[in-house]
C-alpha cells in the first residue's frame, strides 16, 4: 500500500463513514427498513445502525465479503433479489459510477424501496473533475477490486437519469465537510452530492429537508 492509500485509511475513510452514516439518519424517518446496495463490508451501515438503532439494515453485495457486518446477500449487479416494496429505503453509497448503466440499478432500488432511495455519489462538473474522480475511485477501490469504470455524470446528465427511473429529488447535500482540509480543496469542491429520492412529484413530509 503506497503513502497515498495509507493516508486515504487514516484521515480519509472513517471520516466519509462517520459523515455519510450521519446524513442518511437524518433523512429515515423511525422504524425504516433500509437494504444497503453495494454494502462493502457493511461498516456504513453499521455506523448507521449504531446512531439510528430503530432501522432494520440488510445488505446486498456482488462479491459479499465474509466478515460483512450487517446481513448480506449476493447478486449479480443489475437485479436485486426482492420482490417490489419489500424495503421501506434503499441506500446507494458510491455504487452507480462504478456501473456501465447507473440507470440500471437506480431503477431496481426504486422497485424495491416503496418510499425513499438515498443516493451518494458524484458530479463530473469544474476543472478536472473527471481525472480528480478517477484518482479517488484508484486509492479507494483498485485494492478491493471493485469495478472501475469511471461512469460520473455532470448534474444535467443525474436529472435526466432521476427522471428516466421515475424518482424525483427531494433534498440534496453537497457534503462539504466529507474531506478534511486542505484535502477538501482538492477532492471536495462540488464533487459530491447526498440525495434523497421519491416517486417523482411526491415530497415526503416525514422527512425534513437537509439544511
Amino acid at each position: 500500500m503506497n503513502w497515498i492509500e495509507r493516508w486515504h485509511g487514516a484521515r480519509v475513510h472513517t471520516r466519509r463513514v462517520r459523515i455519510l452514516a450521519g446524513a442518511a439518519a437524518r433523512l429515515l424517518p423511525a422504524g425504516f427498513s433500509v437494504l444497503d446496495i453495494g454494502c462493502g463490508d457493511g461498516q456504513l451501515a453499521a455506523t448507521l445502525g449504531t446512531l439510528r438503532p430503530d432501522l432494520t439494515l440488510t445488505g446486498v453485495e456482488i462479491s459479499p465479503r465474509p466478515h460483512c457486518q450487517i446481513p448480506v446477500s449476493g447478486f449479480d449487479g443489475r437485479e436485486l433479489p426482492f420482490g417490489n416494496g419489500r424495503f421501506d429505503a434503499a441506500l446507494l453509497v458510491d455504487v452507480l459510477h462504478h456501473t456501465a448503466d447507473p440507470g440500471v440499478l437506480l431503477g431496481e432500488a426504486g422497485r424495491v424501496a416503496r418510499h425513499v432511495v438515498l443516493v451518494k455519489d458524484h458530479f463530473r462538473e469544474g476543472f478536472g473533475a473527471q481525472a480528480t474522480l478517477r484518482l479517488m475511485d484508484e486509492v479507494g477501490n483498485r485494492r478491493h477490486g471493485v469495478a472501475l469504470p469511471f461512469n460520473y455524470l455532470s448534474r444535467r446528465e443525474w436529472d435526466a437519469l432521476f427522471a428516466r427511473c421515475g424518482l424525483t429529488v427531494q433534498t440534496s447535500n453537497p457534503l462539504r465537510e466529507l474531506y478534511p482540509l486542505p484535502a477538501r480543496l482538492i477532492f471536495g469542491r462540488g464533487l459530491h452530492f447526498f440525495a434523497r429520492l421519491g416517486p417523482r412529484g411526491t415530497v415526503d413530509r416525514r422527512l425534513p429537508p437537509q439544511p
